[in-house]
């Protein structure tokens, strides 16, 4: 079948009970082992693709540091383009190449800001983004791998569409509860297991005390 899309990896660390950041917002599960095998999967995707509320809260740098390979492209979902000046993205963006993906709702303040800095925009639905369309523009410029590193909310938006080709997720062995802590996927969710996205386990990997599994879409 001939691909008009880029590939997608959903990749990701969560609890035992499948939790990727506490009720406080608290997202650090990864162990440096772990980081390392993230990093080098980083450095073999040509993006990486986050939404706006994990910019927000984990202010991340989305580059390979703990493995010898390239930074990928850095991809913000940010309908309203209000990526905060002082993230570690925007302060950054003149050494590592970054696309802040914004919808047509976009305020003339907040585009004129983000077209002083050098980086791309990309503008893809009116009032939301339109991630079909997204992907389809990024395809067009030759990104065929991306990486989805969320959160809840953005996860879901790939799901729920059938864009998400394999999913990557690393089982750290913790239990935080909480019927506010953010899962692994959030949104509305299906109604019933009929209409669920299924996927195949393809292999599964122990690191001392966790373990990473590896499916991909049936």
């Amino acid at each position: 079948m001939v691909r008009s899309r880029p590939k997608i990896i959903l990749s990701a660390a969560m609890t035992i009970d499948g939790k990727i950041a506490s009720k406080s917002g608290d997202s650090k599960l990864s162990s440096k082992k772990d980081k390392i095998r993230l990093h080098k999967l980083r450095s073999k995707t040509d993006a990486i693709l986050i939404g706006k509320n994990t910019l927000l809260r984990d202010d991340p740098l989305l580059t390979v540091r703990y493995h010898k390979g390239k930074n990928p492209i850095r991809i913000i979902l940010d309908s309203k383009g209000e990526i905060p000046p002082n993230s570690k993205i925007i302060k950054t963006c003149n050494k590592i190449p970054t696309i802040i993906v914004a919808s047509q709702n976009i305020s003339k303040k907040n585009l004129n800001r983000l077209k002083k800095l050098p980086l791309q925009i990309i503008f893809a639905g009116t009032k939301r983004i339109n991630i079909q369309k997204l992907l389809k523009i990024l395809f067009k410029q030759k990104i065929q791998t991306i990486l989805l590193e969320g959160g809840s909310k953005t996860n879901w938006e790939f799901i729920s569409k059938g864009f998400v080709d394999e999913i990557v997720i690393t089982i750290a062995p913790i239990v935080v509860g909480g019927q506010t802590s953010t899962s692994l996927v959030g949104g509305e969710g299906f109604l019933n297991m009929q209409k669920s996205k299924k996927f195949k386990l393809k292999n599964i990997s122990k690191f001392k005390n966790e373990f990473v599994v590896h499916y991909s879409k049936l």
